[in-house]
This record gives C-alpha cells, sequence and structure tokens, in this order.
C-alpha cells in the first residue's frame, strides 16, 4: 500500500479521538443518542481542528445500525464504506471548487432523493464561505423546508462570510485552537504506538509552531520522523520548523541588553544566512521574552520547560525589570503585525533589532538584587528607620500644636462684617459676557406663542443638527422668545461658552426653525441660568420703576426729591401689576419674580374677589359704589 500522510492515516474515528473539542463533540453525542438531529449544522474554527473530522463521524454515526452512545462502530458495513470515500448517502463537496449556483442547484436536485442505504443523506459542504451569493440563495431553500431524512454540515474558517439567513437556519458550533499540551499528547501516543523514540521537548516545539493545529502538528512530526535518524530530537525539530534554539536567543537579547546594535545584528545575520524565516524568528523571540516575564513572575509555570532553560536564560530574567520586557514583547508585537503586508520582512526585523538594543533599562531593578543582599540591607537599616520614624513623630506633634495655637488665635480675631453692595449678576464674576441688553429686547417684545411654537419643535430643531452641535444644545433649555431672538440658558459655563463661540449653530437655529416655523427666524442668545435668574429680576425691577421706558425714549430721568405719596405708591404697585402681567403674556412667569420684590410694592390683591373665594358667589354680593 503507498505511504500516507501521519494526518490521514491518524484521522479521528470515533468522537473520542477528536483532540481539544470535548464540549461539542459530547454535544453531538448526546443529539445522536437522543435522536434529536437537525437538519443543518454549521461547524467553524481554525484549519486542523477537527471540522471536517468530526462532520464525517457524526455522518458515520447516524448511520451506523450499531452505534452506542452516539459513537459510530466502524466495524459495519455503513462504517468502512464512509470512511472509505464510497458511501453514496454522504456527500462531501469542496466549495472552493464548485461554488456557483449551477453546483448548488444539482446538488438540492440530488437531494429530493430518498437515501439509499444508510437513514439518512448527509451532504458536508467544506470552505462553504466560498459559495457566489447565487449559490448560497440557491442553498436557502433547501435549508428552509429540508426533507427529515436530509442533513447538511457546513464547515468553514471564514464564518462571517457566510449570510446571516444560512447561519440562522444551522445549529453553530465553534471550534477552537487546540491546547499545546492536548496537541503535545496526541503526538506522543501517536509515536508510541508507532514504537518511535523521541525527545518530549522536541514535541513541545512542535506543538507551539503549529498554533493550535493539530493537521499541521501532525504534519511537521511527518517531517521531523523523516529528517531523524532514529530519535527524533530537539536539533532535528528545530531544523524542520525553522525554529530558533535558546541558545540562539540568549544570545541575540543578550546584545540587545547590552545595547550592542552592531553585535546583535551581525548575530541576525548569521541566523538568517542557516535558512531560518523571519516571521518565524519574530514568533520565537515573543514566546522567548513571553518565558522571561513567567519566570520572572510564575516560575511555576514554566516546570515543563525547566529542562531546556539555560543559564543565560535565567540570568537575563533576573538582570532585565518587567517594563523592559513589556517594551521588548509591544516592540516585536508591531513587528510581526508589519511584516505581514510586506515583501521585506527582514528589513523590518533588522529595525526591530536596532530598536530593542537602543531601549533604556529602567534605573532601579529590585528584582536584580540577590535575595541575601536584600536582607542584609534591610537589617543594617532598620535602626536608621527607627529613629527616622521617631523624629516624624515628633514633628507631627510639634505641628498640631502649633495649629491649636491658631485656631485660638483666629477666634479672638473679630471681623466686621462686608456691606453688600454689589448686585452685579454673578456670571459677571467670571470672564462670560452676560448679554443684558439683548436679553432685555427680547423680553420686551416676548410672546407666549413664539415660546410654544419653538417649544413644540424643538426636538425636530434638535434633530436637524449636525451630532456635535445637537449635543451641546440639549443641554439647554428656552427661557423665552420673540419674533427677533430666543433666549437659551445652560446649567454650565463651559457649555455656555461653547454655545456663544458657536457662530455657525446660531445660523442653524434660525435657518432650521424657518423652515419649521414660518415667518419665523429668531437669533438665539446663549447665557447661564443662573445670568438668567438676575437678569429676569433685574428686568422686572426695571419694568416697575419705568426705567425701560425711559430707555426707550431716550428720555433722561428726572430726580424725585419728594416723599412717596399714596397715589405714588399706588402707581408703583400699578407698574408692577403690568409688569408681571406682561411677562406672563410673554410666557415667562414665575413665582419667584414676585418673591423678590419688597412687601410694600408686592400687587395688592381684590378684597371682594378673596371674600368670593372664601365664601362663595351665592353668599357675597358685590356692590359698585
Amino acid at each position: 500500500m503507498a505511504y500516507q500522510a501521519l494526518y490521514r492515516v491518524w484521522r479521528s474515528q470515533r468522537f473520542d479521538d477528536v483532540v481539544g473539542q470535548d464540549a461539542i463533540t459530547q454535544t453531538l453525542k448526546n443529539a445522536i443518542s437522543q435522536q434529536k438531529i437537525s437538519h443543518a449544522y454549521l461547524f467553524t474554527g481554525p484549519r486542523g481542528t477537527g471540522k471536517t473530522s468530526a462532520a464525517k463521524i457524526f455522518a458515520k454515526a447516524i448511520n451506523c445500525p450499531n452505534s452506542h452512545d452516539g459513537e459510530p462502530c466502524n466495524e459495519c458495513e455503513n462504517c468502512r464504506a464512509i470512511t472509505n470515500g464510497q458511501f453514496d448517502d454522504v456527500i462531501e463537496i469542496d466549495a472552493a471548487s464548485n461554488n456557483g449556483v449551477d453546483e448548488i442547484r444539482f446538488l438540492t436536485e440530488r437531494a429530493n432523493y430518498s437515501p439509499t442505504k444508510g437513514k439518512y443523506k448527509v451532504y458536508i459542504i467544506d470552505e462553504v464561505h466560498m459559495l457566489s451569493t447565487g449559490a448560497f440563495n440557491a442553498l436557502l431553500k433547501t435549508l428552509e423546508e429540508p426533507r427529515e431524512s436530509l442533513v447538511f454540515i457546513l464547515a468553514t474558517t471564514e464564518p462571517h462570510k457566510i449570510p446571516a439567513t444560512i447561519i440562522s437556519r444551522t445549529q453553530r458550533f465553534d471550534f477552537k485552537r487546540i491546547d499545546t499540551s492536548a496537541i503535545v499528547g496526541r503526538m506522543a501516543y501517536i509515536l508510541e504506538e508507532s514504537n518511535q523514540p523521541y525527545e518530549e521537548q522536541a514535541l513541545e516545539i512542535i506543538a507551539q509552531a503549529a498554533e493550535g493545529g493539530m493537521r499541521d502538528a501532525l504534519s511537521m512530526l511527518d517531517q521531523a520522523i523523516s529528517f531523524a535518524d532514529g530519535t527524533i530530537t530537539l536539533a532535528d525539530v528545530m531544523a524542520v520548523t525553522g525554529s530558533l534554539t535558546y541558545e540562539m536567543m540568549d544570545q541575540l537579547l543578550a546584545q540587545c541588553l547590552n545595547h550592542d546594535a552592531a553585535a546583535a545584528l551581525t548575530t541576525l545575520a548569521n541566523i538568517l544566512a542557516e535558512g531560518k524565516e523571519a516571521r518565524r524568528l519574530i514568533e520565537n523571540l515573543l514566546v522567548y521574552c513571553r518565558d522571561l516575564l513567567l519566570y520572572q513572575k510564575a516560575p511555576q509555570l514554566l516546570e515543563q520547560k525547566a529542562g531546556h532553560l539555560t543559564a543565560e536564560f535565567k540570568q537575563l530574567a533576573q538582570q532585565l525589570s518587567s517594563q523592559q520586557i513589556f517594551y521588548w514583547i509591544k516592540t516585536l508585537n508591531e513587528t510581526q503585525n508589519e511584516v505581514r503586508f510586506t515583501n521585506s520582512p527582514t528589513i523590518y526585523l533588522e529595525v526591530c533589532i536596532v530598536k530593542l538594543a537602543e531601549s533604556k533599562q529602567p534605573e532601579a531593578n529590585i528584582s536584580a538584587i540577590p535575595k541575601e543582599q536584600t536582607a542584609q540591607q534591610l537589617t543594617v537599616g532598620h535602626d536608621e528607620t527607627a529613629a527616622v520614624i521617631t523624629e516624624l513623630k515628633q514633628k507631627v506633634a510639634q505641628l498640631e500644636t502649633r495649629l491649636k495655637q491658631l485656631q485660638v488665635a483666629d477666634s479672638q480675631i473679630t471681623v466686621a462684617p462686608k456691606k453688600t453692595t454689589d448686585h452685579t449678576p454673578k456670571q459677571k464674576q467670571n470672564n462670560l459676557r452676560v448679554p443684558r441688553n439683548q436679553v432685555f429686547t427680547i423680553l420686551k417684545a416676548a410672546t407666549k406663542e413664539n415660546l410654544h411654537q419653538t417649544q413644540n419643535v424643538w426636538e425636530d430643531l434638535l434633530a436637524s443638527l449636525p451630532i456635535t452641535k445637537k449635543a451641546v444644545l440639549r443641554q439647554g433649555q428656552v427661557r423665552a422668545a420673540s419674533p427677533a431672538g430666543l433666549v437659551i440658558t445652560f446649567d454650565y459655563e463651559i457649555i455656555c461658552q461653547k454655545a456663544i463661540d458657536d457662530e455657525e449653530m446660531s445660523q442653524l437655529v434660525g435657518t432650521n426653525l424657518s423652515k419649521m416655523i414660518p415667518n419665523y427666524a429668531p437669533t438665539p442668545v446663549y447665557l447661564t441660568s443662573a445670568s438668567w435668574q438676575d437678569l429676569r429680576r433685574e428686568f422686572v425691577t426695571a419694568q416697575k420703576n419705568g426705567s425701560l421706558l425711559a430707555e426707550d425714549s431716550n428720555e433722561k430721568n428726572e430726580q424725585e426729591d419728594a416723599q412717596p405719596t399714596a397715589s405714588s405708591t399706588d402707581s408703583k404697585v400699578e407698574k408692577t401689576k403690568n409688569s408681571v402681567s406682561d411677562l406672563a403674556e410673554a410666557g415667562i412667569e414665575d413665582d419667584d419674580l414676585l418673591n423678590h420684590l419688597p412687601p410694600e410694592e408686592m400687587p395688592l390683591e381684590d378684597p371682594a374677589q378673596k371674600a368670593v373665594a372664601l365664601f362663595g358667589e351665592d353668599v357675597v354680593k358685590v356692590i359698585d359704589d
């Protein structure tokens, strides 16, 4: 019989033989045992993780008359025919070469026929993501209304390329990368069954190079068996995989630690001259730096590698700080990403080595100090530390005494109360300018109609603005509206200042409002909520005193030397009523407007109306004199 590769000879024939996918295999076994077989499955995951093998085992198990606990017997006629690829009811298709709509239509037509030998007709479509859009659409109809005896198993390494309508009609199983220890165990089992001697360290190097793929590991193991002369040694595997020995990496990174870039580049050139691949070299250096970090922080995790950890490796781990190792790993990882998209990986690798050699070692490295020396220093310095602590305690006690004396002295000082003469709005103390005249102009002409119209379309206005401007304006609140302007307040000064500085936003507010409210394009005025409260009170007082009318007519204010009479008081009260009434007409009425007025200037309540409110219209009769 012709020679077969190891991965073909040792392909899994039972679910228990599938390495590293225990959860998936147990789920499939239970489904078969309980007769809960779905019409479509989707197996996803990296290459060499057992997707196609699991699909074939599943096809054997559901068609095996002697199936036990979800496992095929592998001895009956059906099982042997499926293993040899000669079973008519199990069809395996490579979607990479049969990705057209015609091939899938032919497949769906054949799917309408009942199985001839087994219980189920199984279609295994490998690399299903390679199908065209038309082919997916042709397959979709069959997945929607499948026959009872029809099962589809779709396998892919790129599930994101499969339409969601296909995925939603399947049971999805994600195959993960196989753990290094599981790969080593499987290879050891195969070599022992083949009576092939080996070194365990050699298998670990193969497992690391396989990157979680069992098929890749068996392919490299096959090469190592052919290359080795008897026992598979670490040197044989290093030569086959192109990996670096620890001695090579010890020398290279020691030169980088000593900032000897020239020597490091020379060592790198010698390594590449031996046929080592740049990408593989970067990966080996990353693993080496990871091992340095683990040796410092968790040496128990490197027990399996303890046999090939050199003295130079341990010395490097003591000399390097964690921060230095972090920088090396970061630099190597960046270089690994860069070489993926270049045809000259050697150049990037040389630049990386120069970066590692020029990186600076932190000044202090506690991990490099021997434990015995550290203990001696702590013992010698214990007395000095105690003396320093005692001195510090004395200084703290002295400071506490002085602090108490200062507190007593402060309590004896009489501070004269300040006269509150500054009635300037609070916001004027800050850098934010308060637009007093603009606000007063809007308040004079403000109407409830304009305010309600603006409030009704406010959310639509925000939606029409760019996202950054909408975020700013959403923090504001419309307080007053006139035919020509809006008063918008903000709780925070920084947001208010941002709105004031954004002239484009003010133009958009007027333009967009004119589209929502016919013939209405106001100019917004922004201020803080605190400034609004101050200006609102100032406006009420000014309107009550008539100073606003004087400003509008540009007339000079006359000084009133006479004492206020009853008629003047009535006049003030009437003005107060009018001012509050005007503000209510403008839609900015608030109880707070009256709370700040002096008691003698509060608007008088009609006694007759109060009596009617208390006793009712039936009891009280109002007679006008």
